[in-house]
């Protein structure tokens, strides 16, 4: 594991951008009756509804005696009309919450991902235990007392977006109100102004934290929570996409963004020669190439000479393991797909693009690219099923809605990819970038601490990307100090890796006691 602060980072240049897990839409079935829910329909109320139990869990040696509670809250537009419920698991430490004590709201990405993720895998006091990069037995399968839970520090809220979990709009306000960048960051500011108001929250210090998409939306959410009067003490980034726009087909970011986890991947798989002892070595050794030879001879496009398209491909296979004719094939620029299909092709083995770790076996070795991803495959089933079975019967919360692992299973999901970042006199991104939301929120707050975890094995998210956006927030030294980064020998969901969670882990508790205070 290493830790570097952007201080460090920012003298080296650092080009690319993320990509992030996307589902395929659903078709709306032919002849779907309307939104407007008719007699016999299981809708969602405006009533704010709860379930809780109490439970205790060992913490640093200690039995702490917690209240887990699973509930709704309403949230409603200007006018006071109530357009949305949403639904959360909260852990609370002691019989009643503490109006003092640090409390935290997490969630996941997607966008349109339920909190499942998070909630089942990573600090909860419950959790499905890790193991082996290798797909999840499909039961029978439990939960177990997390040993790496986060309570000691902090309260936890657990948060599922609109329309996904148990999430619902509400009346005849449609699902699609809340399906973009900044409609959903104003439901979920909204929501969690309401769970501090009717909890008695608004003395304790406030963290948010979010992962994948959720970082992204962490960004702008710090910006908009502090605008509408609470200041947060921290933000947590997990496997973080801030910026969408340097994506963009035409530009080479991304080449180069992917790039230091290509060189990470290819040293797990041992497909590196002379294969150095240590990875964190071995990954800055990458950054450095691509900041510097591999940077300018992108930038140079089609006037590249062929010695010096030659030299670099070479280099980059030093790194890769691929062949430096198939880099040659690809002028440079090999695709994320185009990688994991290639780097084990002689064994007719693809790699995770959530997790690079995990192998998966398609149906032949010759196409292009995987037919999917091994490492997101891996885990559906056991965090479907327990995030329903813990929620129902150990809490006790009883609805006729279906837990949705995505809003995009409710058909119709279209997102609203525009975003007005604050500052942007010209309007509103058409692809967002939110580092630049955060940024003014750490302006603003100079006590406000942000820490970002990253995978080495993330090619979803990959970590370099990250570092670009930090790097160019323009923070004065007195802010840049606040910002810190971690990485671990993991992939997107760092938890799944025993090993790494624990050092996370960690690594947040020693975090929350120098900002909580």
């Amino acid at each position: 594991m290493r830790r570097t602060t952007l201080t460090a980072l920012a003298t080296i240049l650092m080009l690319g951008a993320s990509t992030v897990a996307v589902a395929q839409d659903k078709p709306e079935a032919k002849g779907e009756k309307p939104a407007a829910a008719s007699e016999g329909w299981v809708k969602a109320s405006a009533e704010e509804r709860t379930a809780s139990i109490t439970n205790t869990i060992n913490v640093a040696g200690k039995a702490l005696r917690y209240k887990a509670t699973a509930g709704t809250v309403t949230i409603r537009n200007d006018d006071g009309k109530p357009t949305g419920s949403l639904f959360y698991v909260a852990y609370t430490a002691g019989d009643k919450p503490d109006p003092k004590r640090p409390v935290t709201f997490l969630f996941n990405g997607g966008p349109g991902s339920s909190s499942l993720w998070l909630h089942m895998g990573s600090f909860g006091p419950q959790w499905i235990k890790p193991g082996e990069p290798e797909v999840m037995k499909p039961g029978p399968f439990s939960l177990e007392a997390n040993p790496y839970n986060l309570l000691g520090e902090s309260d936890l809220v657990f948060i599922d977006m609109m329309n996904a979990g148990y999430s619902r709009p509400l009346g005849d306000t449609p699902a699609k109100t809340f399906y973009g960048v900044d409609q959903d960051v104003d439901a979920f500011s909204r929501a969690i102004q309401r769970y501090v108001t009717i909890n008695n929250r608004w003395a304790s210090p406030k963290f948010i934290f979010g992962e994948s998409y959720g970082t992204l939306r962490a960004g702008a959410l710090a910006n908009e929570l502090q605008e509408s009067g609470m200041a947060l003490n921290g933000v947590i980034l997990l496997s973080s996409i801030m910026n969408y726009g340097v994506r963009q087909p035409g530009y080479d970011q991304n080449y180069m963004t992917l790039f230091p986890t290509y060189a990470a991947t290819a040293w797990y798989h041992n497909r590196v020669q002379d294969r150095p002892a240590d990875l964190a070595t071995f990954v800055q050794q990458a950054r450095e190439f691509t900041s510097g030879r591999y940077a300018a001879a992108l930038a140079k496009g089609d006037t590249i000479s062929a010695e010096e398209k030659s030299a670099v491909a070479n280099e980059m296979a030093r790194f890769t393991g691929l062949s430096p004719q198939f880099i040659l094939n690809n002028n440079l620029r090999v695709e994320l797909g185009r990688f994991r299909k290639e780097l084990l092709r002689d064994q007719r083995l693809t790699v995770g693009r959530l997790d690079s770790r995990y192998r998966g076996v398609d149906a032949d070795a010759g196409g292009a690219s995987p037919e999917g991803d091994i490492s997101n495959d891996a885990i559906t089933g056991p965090y479907g099923g327990m995030v329903r079975d813990y929620v129902n019967n150990t809490i006790g919360y009883k609805t006729d809605l279906d837990y949705r692992l995505s809003a995009r299973d409710a058909g119709g999901f279209e997102w609203d990819w525009r975003h007005r970042a604050p500052g942007q006199g010209f309007g509103a991104q058409t692809t967002p970038n939110t580092a630049v939301d955060l940024s003014l929120a750490m302006r603003n707050n100079p006590h406000l601490k942000v820490l970002a975890l990253n995978g080495y094995y993330d090619m979803a998210t990959p970590f370099y990307g990250l570092e670009f956006d930090v790097s160019h927030m323009m923070l004065e030294p007195a802010q840049r100090k606040n910002v810190e980064l971690t990485y671990y020998p993991s992939g997107h969901m760092i938890y799944l890796n025993p090993e790494a969670m624990k050092t996370m882990h960690d690594d947040v508790v020693r975090w929350y006691r120098s900002t909580a205070r």
